[in-house]
This record gives structure tokens, C-alpha cells and sequence, in this order.
């Protein structure tokens, strides 16, 4: 009885299912791959070569019916099933995705096809194609944008963008210069990606609106507005080296005109690991936890209030096997061990007044309580910013008028700091963009700065843009930068290993001077495939430069202003492609020339690729709801910091490459199942090396033998002359291994 009462249910949802049909185009062109989907349901499609689908097997019902493709925009329909077959036909529109909305390149929000300065933007499907713990190692697969590691114990690093030192690359963070001092070195992680709206990234000079550090260029990380934002998520995932990272986050409404929205980053890794046995931690050990709050407010005429907040506690260490915390300080055991306390407050409040006048502020404290070794580093740190921005049209003139203070103050233990460094910079700026008719437009620029430790500084920039068509854009871009050196902040091979730090001038600023030329084409077949070329190329000249010597003398850093000029020169290009609904594709490449000149030698800058390149390949198996992302990069040699003519270590890094690969399940509601393997090659810089750290046999130079001149000299126990020394990487450590993890998003 039990399976003639099954027979009979089967037969009557069979009788009571219909089969909706249809054909998907653009314009008068079929399109082939759409994926057509049943929201809320496991029932979908894709469309054949015609641009035909069909959804077999549809019990009566309401329903909402998606038609994705990505290039395109997604179109929902709501339909009815009443017991007869249902042709549903959909007309694709080209999608808008590169008319992001950007604030970043003119300090308004335009779309990025409008903008004349050139304006990349990553968005979250960018970051979870390779999910990382930070904001630090996600940007790996950027093009032109490599992330540095400066120490092989501690894992400090910044961030390079086209070839240039991290010092000279501006962190922002909802527009504000919160990433910067100090926490240029310790403070890249701990913004919970899940958070994270987009990333916007301007390559070259960007001074005359942001001021110092924006030299080589600047990164902006734009949080989600409440209002965009899941009502909850989590993600989390770990590691085969037992590597842990959380994300929670909610949203909530406040009485009627607030929304708050509320996220917390985790992160633990406590293994300890040596597999290239030098009795060293190959990554530090780190255990950190951000919160972050971001409040918006209602207000008549819909005028901006935002306050935003985070904390974030870090305790880092790297160093010998054995080592732990009753070794801190001390010289018995070699440890590098990093607490960081940081708190950051962010603001943007629009005047009630008639013009568009905008108070924009933040304010962020960083204590550091440090020990490389047994050499002690407690450093403070508080940095307030302040501006008000006129934002004004006029017919073809779209004026920005803004003042801005920053005040700064930092304090050390280092004889270098014998009472604490405090300086307020003022700054006024303007800017307009002018139409000139349909297709140019030119943007005129300047700003000025008081640094009463420098006297008067001035930044013009102008940026030209022409649209031959609606498909293509030329931008022409020159301007000018310049950074007042904080050294101790900025420089962490000042801090470790035993070289001696030796500043022979009184630093003056560094100035440079720079031209972009920028070319977009997008590219629509006929068979509904989409292409996107971005290809630019730079020259920037830099006058008062302060590059770290590590060539004169093998046991100190020197630090001067360059005699001579430095510059970096370059071209770029990335192809981005979307095949269909099942495959999109995406490749950059970059070549690139980073010298110094001085007293008439020519020679190349320490850790600056000559090449780099970066891929992101996804595929969608549909009837499986499987996506997998292939990414990777490569780097060229670069040059190493050796340890004079005896160091048998490599002067140049070999050709290395980083690939990763992710399986993502999406096939359950509201959650995602993902997991892969990263480093898939199980890459490390110690192959084809006797050894990475010098003297890790010996980190106090205990049994180091000096000259009348304080060089190292070559004994039976110290046969290359060496001195301890972790500054020799240019690559992660970390090698092959897996991860998985889980999201849930609730809407």
C-alpha cells in the first residue's frame, strides 16, 4: 500500500509540473550560458548555443525567475505556474560594472567611465576569489601591486605599488588617512574583509589632494554602508598549518534614523613550524581581534552623518623554536615580540546648509610595546585629520574647494626620539574639472602645505581625459608628490638584526614629479562575449629620495638624501574577459624600471621586480553549483640585500610564482561551503639558498670576530663574515597547504 500511495504522489506532481521555457538575447543577438534560475529553489538552467533554456519540471506556484549572465544586468521576473507551460524570453542590457561609482581619484563620487584620473576597483567577489586573513595578502593578485615582506622573523611588510617603496603608498580607509606611521608596518590587518564594499586604487602621485605619503600612489578601502549590508554574516576558515580566521557581522536599526552595523575580525595562528630548519619560526605567530562599527544617520535632504570606529589588539612573535615569553627581552633566547593597541574614529557630516559642504575627520591612537631581540622599541602614536570640502558646480565647472589639518604626534625610546616629535600640518586645496565639450574634459588641481620643519610645499596636477567613443577612453594624467620621512616608523630594517643605523643628513622631504598615460577600451562580440583592456604606462622623477643603503657598508643602514635622481618607469596592462555565464577570465602584466642615479652610476633599487604578472580564472559548473577560481602571480628577479662579497646567499631572487586554487559550493541557501589549496607549486624563498637568515646559529653576534673598523671578519665558526641578519626576503615562507571554510549570509 505504502508504495501505491508513492506511485500516485509521484504521478500527480508529474501531472501538476510544467516546463518553462524561453530564449535569452541582447539586443537582436542570442546569448549562449545564461544561467535562468528559480530564486529560493534548486531548479535552474543555461541557455544552448540559441539562447534557448528550459526548466523541466515546475510544480504550480509563484515564482521569481533570474536571469544572470555576468557582464550583463541580472533581470528578475515574477511568474506563475497554473498547470501549462510557460515561455518566459528576456532581453539583456550590457551591464554598467565599469560605471562604479569612485570617490578616490577626485575626492567626489563619479562614475569610473567619467573619471579623468584612472581609478581600479576591486569589489568583494575580487577578495574571496582567494579568501586571506587581511587586506595585506589579498591585493597579491593586483596588478602592479605587490605586498612586501621586510623581515623573515616578525612578517612586517607594505605594500608596493609599481615598484615604489610601501612609504610611498597611502592607506585609506573610508577616505581617511588612517593607515599610515606606524601602522603602515603593523597595521594592514585586521579590517574584516567581509566588510569591505570595495577597494580603490590609484597608481602614481596624489598629493594635491591627500597630501603626504600619497607619492607612488594610494589604496582605498570603502567599508559597506549599514543600509548594504546583510542583516548577519559569517565567515570563517582554517588552515592545514592551523591558521584560524573569523568574520561576524550584523546590521540593526536604531529608533528610526540610525543604522549600525557591526563587525568583528578574529585571527589565531599559534604552530610554531621550521621547515626550512634554521630553528626559526618560518610566520609568526599571531593572535589579533578588530571590532568595528560603522553608524548612519537619517537627516532632512537626505545630508551625510556617518561615524565609524574600530579597535584592534595584535600580539605577534617570531624567532627561535623555543622561545617564548619569559625570554622576552632578554638575550638568552632570540624572539621579535610585538603588542599593538590601536583605536581609530572615522567621521563625515554634511553641513544643513544650502551648499554641498562636507566635515570630514578621523582620529587614531597606536601604542606599540616592542622587543627585537634584547633591543626594546615602545612607540606612540596619535594622528588627527581634519577637512571641509566645498563640492560646487558651475555650467562646465565642476569646482572643490577644501581645507584640511593634520596633527601628529610620535614618541619612542630611541635615542633618535629624545623628546616627542609633534607637528600640525594645515593644507587648502582646489580643484576643478572643466568640460570642454563632449568628449574632453581637463581637471586642474593644487594644494598647499605648511611644514614648519620644511617651510612651504606646493603640489599642483592636471589630468586630461578624451572619449573618442562611448567604448573608449585615453587619460593623460602628470602631477607631483612629495613625504616628509618618518623613519623610525616607516623603516622596520632599521629595528632589527645588527646592522647599525646611520643617518648622515638632516632628511629633507622627498619631491617627485610624474606622467600617466592611460588607455580603456571595452570590447562587446557578437556572440555576447565581453573584453575590457586597461593598459597604462609612468614615468615619475624623484628628487631628495631616501633610499636605504645597504651597499656601502654590509653592518649599517644608511640613510641620506640620494645626491643624484631616482626614477621608475613602466607599463602596464590587464585583459579582463567574461566568455559566458560559465567562465570569465582575467591577466595583468607589468615591466618596469626602478634605478637610482647618483654621482653618475646608475644602479637598481633593492627588492623591485623587473616584471610581474597576475591571473584570476573562474569557472561555474551550474548543474553542480560548483565555482572554481584559478589565481596566480609571478615576480621577476629582483635585487636581494646581501651581506658582502663572501655571502653565498643569491644577489638576485630567482623567477618565483604563487598559484592558488578554491572549489566554492553554493548549492545550499543562504550558505557557502569553499576550500583549495594554497601555494599550489609549495614555493619558498630558502630553495635554491644555503640559507635565508644569516647567522640564525648566532643571533646576538656572540661569536662574530670585528675589525679596528667594526666590520665583520671571516673565522672558522663564521666563515662569510656575517653578522645575524633577517632582512634577506623577498617572498612568503609559507608553503603548500590546504584550507576550507564557511559563509552564511542572512538578507
Amino acid at each position: 500500500m505504502k508504495y501505491i500511495f508513492s506511485f500516485i504522489s509521484l504521478v500527480t506532481f508529474t501531472l501538476n509540473a510544467q516546463d518553462i521555457t524561453g530564449k535569452i538575447t541582447s539586443g537582436n543577438t542570442s546569448l549562449p550560458y545564461v544561467n535562468v534560475y528559480l530564486k529560493n529553489t534548486s531548479k535552474g538552467s543555461f541557455t544552448n548555443e540559441d539562447g534557448i533554456y528550459t526548466i523541466k519540471n515546475v510544480p504550480d506556484g509563484s515564482y521569481t525567475i533570474v536571469a544572470s549572465f555576468t557582464g550583463y544586468e541580472k533581470i528578475e521576473k515574477e511568474i506563475q505556474i497554473t498547470g501549462e507551460k510557460k515561455v518566459i524570453n528576456f532581453n539583456l542590457e550590457i551591464s554598467k560594472s565599469l560605471n562604479e561609482v569612485i570617490i578616490t581619484g577626485t575626492l567626489k563620487a563619479v562614475s569610473r567611465l567619467e573619471s579623468s584620473v584612472p581609478v581600479e576597483v576591486y569589489t568583494p567577489t575580487f577578495l574571496k576569489k582567494n579568501p586571506t586573513a587581511n587586506i595585506f595578502e589579498a591585493l597579491q593578485n593586483v596588478n602592479g601591486v605587490r605586498p612586501q615582506l621586510n623581515c623573515n622573523v616578525c612578517n612586517t611588510g607594505d605594500i608596493h605599488i609599481n615598484g615604489l617603496e610601501g612609504p610611498y603608498t597611502l592607506v585609506l580607509i573610508d577616505g581617511m588617512p588612517i593607515v599610515s606611521g606606524l601602522s603602515t608596518v603593523y597595521g594592514l590587518s585586521g579590517i574584516p574583509n567581509s566588510l569591505i564594499e570595495q577597494v580603490e586604487i590609484v597608481k602614481g602621485p596624489a598629493s594635491s589632494l591627500y597630501g603626504s605619503e600619497a607619492v607612488g600612489g594610494l589604496i582605498n578601502i570603502i567599508t559597506k554602508l549599514p543600509e548594504n549590508a546583510p542583516l548577519f554574516f559569517a565567515d570563517g576558515f582554517v588552515s592545514g598549518w592551523g591558521e584560524t580566521n573569523i568574520d561576524l557581522g550584523f546590521k540593526a536599526n536604531i529608533g528610526k534614523k540610525a543604522t549600525v552595523l557591526m563587525g568583528t575580525n578574529y585571527f589565531n595562528y599559534s604552530n610554531p613550524i621550521d621547515n626550512n630548519n634554521d630553528n626559526f619560526t618560518d610566520i609568526t605567530l599571531q593572535d589579533r581581534i578588530s571590532i568595528f562599527q560603522k553608524w548612519n544617520f537619517k537627516r532632512k535632504d537626505n545630508r551625510l552623518f556617518s561615524l565609524a570606529g574600530r579597535y584592534f589588539y595584535e600580539d605577534r612573535w617570531g624567532g627561535e623554536m623555543q622561545w617564548n615569553k619569559s625570554y622576552r627581552g632578554g638575550s638568552d633566547v632570540y624572539g621579535e615580540s610585538i603588542y599593538t593597541s590601536r583605536y581609530e574614529l572615522i567621521g563625515n557630516y554634511q553641513l544643513p546648509i544650502n551648499e554641498k559642504i562636507n566635515f570630514q575627520f578621523s582620529y587614531s591612537d597606536h601604542d606599540q610595546n616592542s622587543v627585537y631581540g634584547d633591543t626594546p622599541y615602545i612607540a606612540l602614536q596619535r594622528i588627527a585629520f581634519g577637512q571641509l570640502i566645498w563640492d560646487k558646480s558651475l555650467k562646465n565647472n565642476d569646482l572643490l574647494f577644501g581645507i584640511a589639518t593634520r596633527y601628529n604626534y610620535y614618541d619612542d625610546n630611541t635615542p633618535a626620539t629624545l623628546t616627542a616629535d609633534e607637528i600640525t600640518i594645515p593644507s587648502v586645496f582646489v580643484q576643478n574639472e572643466i568640460t570642454l565639450s563632449e568628449k574632453q574634459r581637463i581637471l586642474l588641481g593644487a594644494r598647499y602645505d605648511y611644514d614648519k620643519r620644511h617651510g612651504s610645499i606646493f603640489t599642483p596636477r592636471i589630468a586630461y581625459r578624451y572619449k573618442p567613443t562611448k567604448d573608449d577612453i585615453i587619460r593623460l594624467n602628470a602631477g607631483t608628490g612629495f613625504r616628509v620621512v618618518n623613519l623610525f616608523t616607516e623603516e622596520h630594517a632599521a629595528l632589527t638584526g645588527a646592522r647599525d643605523v646611520i643617518i648622515e643628513e638632516a632628511l629633507k622631504p622627498e619631491q617627485s614629479y610624474n606622467v600617466t598615460l592611460n588607455y580603456l577600451k571595452k570590447l562587446y562580440t557578437t556572440n555576447g562575449h565581453l573584453f575590457t583592456f586597461d593598459v597604462s604606462a609612468w614615468y615619475t622623477y624623484f628628487t631628495n629620495a631616501i633610499i636605504p643603503d645597504y651597499d656601502s657598508n654590509p653592518n649599517q643602514i644608511i640613510y641620506d638624501n640620494l645626491n643624484g635622481n631616482s626614477t621608475t618607469k613602466g607599463l602596464s596592462m590587464n585583459i579582463d574577459g567574461v566568455f559566458n555565464s560559465n567562465f570569465q577570465a582575467s591577466i595583468g602584466a607589468t615591466i618596469q624600471d626602478v634605478s637610482q642615479k647618483e654621482n653618475g652610476k646608475k644602479t637598481r633599487q633593492i627588492l623591485t621586480e623587473e616584471f610581474t604578472g597576475v591571473w584570476s580564472l573562474t569557472y561555474k559548473n551550474f548543474p553542480s553549483n560548483v565555482t572554481i577560481d584559478y589565481t596566480g602571480n609571478i615576480y621577476g628577479p629582483m635585487r636581494l640585500p646581501t651581506l658582502g662579497e663572501l655571502d653565498p646567499r643569491d644577489e638576485y631572487s630567482p623567477t618565483w610564482s604563487i598559484q592558488n586554487i578554491q572549489f566554492t559550493y553554493k548549492g545550499m541557501r543562504n550558505f557557502e561551503i569553499y576550500g583549495g589549496i594554497k601555494n599550489l607549486l609549495n614555493w619558498t624563498p630558502n630553495k635554491g639558498n644555503p640559507f635565508i637568515i644569516a647567522r640564525a646559529n648566532d643571533p646576538f653576534d656572540e661569536n662574530v670576530s670585528f675589525d679596528a673598523d667594526g666590520n665583520a671578519i671571516a673565522t672558522a665558526n663564521n666563515p662569510y663574515a656575517l653578522t645575524f641578519d633577517p632582512a634577506y626576503v623577498y617572498g612568503p615562507n609559507q608553503g603548500r597547504r590546504l584550507f576550507f571554510g564557511l559563509r552564511y549570509t542572512l538578507n
